[in-house]
């Protein structure tokens, strides 16, 4: 009941606030100025520029970013990749071979 009470009233205030907005009916509605097309045409024109530039800038790229002879990066990554020695790390033989806590 208190739904259909607030229905009513919702359409009650809603026909009041609504008889004196203009309707969309005059001869002027829907259609568009030129200063629409305008802005419609520079979009389009920019969207092409951009899209033209993009692909002149993409084959500039090359196929493939990998270095033909890695042997110069691996050899200054080594010492980035850690330097734990063999002793320094716990083995996997369980929670026995650990070593004490002090």
């Amino acid at each position: 009941m208190n739904h259909a009470v607030l229905t009513v009233l919702w359409m009650a205030a809603d026909n009041l606030l609504a008889d004196g907005v203009p309707r969309d009916t005059g001869p002027d509605f829907g259609k568009a100025s030129p200063f629409g097309l305008l802005v419609i045409v520079l979009l389009m024109l920019g969207t092409f520029g951009l899209v033209w530039s993009m692909n002149r800038q993409l084959k500039k790229l090359p196929e493939s970013f990998d270095p033909e002879h890695p042997d110069a990066d691996q050899a200054a990554d080594e010492g980035t990749v850690g330097s734990a020695s063999s002793g320094d790390l716990p083995s996997d033989d369980g929670p026995e071979s650990a070593p004490p806590q002090s």
